[in-house]
């Protein structure tokens, strides 16, 4: 069976975003924001490999794409607010970046097939 990077990266951006949420001092909303978008991007993944159909499966890849770039975003405002280091910061950055234009590869492989 062939190794499923795209879930395998998106279950490390929702574990690495849930350590580093129990470690770090933010606001409570921040903290739950990040925790509900980086968890949604790993839900959708594993959702959209049990979709009913292709057009299921991009539905889900295209809601995990936005959650993904959420997630970005609360990282940059953790990131702007002092609340992580630069170095913490670029690690989830990129992780969320690499997940992000798989998921587009996929919508764009997706769409193509419909």
């Amino acid at each position: 069976m062939a190794k499923n990077y795209l879930l395998e990266y998106s279950e490390q951006l929702a574990t690495k975003i849930e350590l580093l949420c129990q470690n770090i001092t933010a606001p409570s909303n921040t903290l739950f924001q990040i925790q509900k978008s980086s968890s949604s991007v790993y839900a959708n993944i594993r959702e959209a490999n049990y979709g009913q159909s292709k057009a299921d499966m991009l539905s889900k890849f295209e809601i995990a794409t936005k959650e993904c770039s959420e997630t970005e975003g609360w990282l940059k405002l953790l990131f702007n607010t002092n609340c992580i280091e630069e170095e913490t910061y670029k690690y989830h950055r990129n992780l969320c970046g690499r997940i992000r234009r798989m998921l587009i590869a996929s919508c764009k492989t997706l769409k193509n097939s419909l």
